[in-house]
């Protein structure tokens, strides 16, 4: 039970991924499906910023014999997540703006109704 302080950001991390996941599986509203996967992709940063950071490491900067050094590769590809993430939600809002020109309405099932009709 000592180790369970030590491990509070992995738990915030199962909270906001399965946070993200019941608002994409829930919500039939296409903006809080976005949103949802939003939350779940920080969730999924977070966890990798997490893995990759050393207690008591510091940056790989200066080559000091015996120093415990962390590993910059999962930040430099969390910085690429975030903004192919920004990309992504902006195409994702545009293609919401276009379906909501062409079927009048943002929720799913009223999109399905409309669709199915002859």
């Amino acid at each position: 039970m000592s180790a369970f302080p030590g491990l509070y950001n992995y738990w915030i991390v199962i909270f906001l991924m399965m946070t993200g996941f019941y608002i994409v599986i829930a919500r039939g509203n296409l903006i809080k499906k976005i949103v949802g996967l939003n939350i779940f992709q920080t969730s999924v940063f977070l966890l990798y910023i997490s893995m990759g950071k050393v207690s008591g490491g510091t940056a790989p900067i200066v080559a000091t014999p015996g120093a415990i050094y962390s590993n910059p590769l999962p930040h430099v590809l969390i910085l690429t997540a975030i903004v192919v993430g920004i990309a992504t939600t902006s195409v994702g809002l545009a293609l919401v703006v276009r379906i909501k020109e062409a079927y009048g309405t943002i929720e799913e099932d009223e999109i399905l109704l409309q669709d199915s009709k002859p």
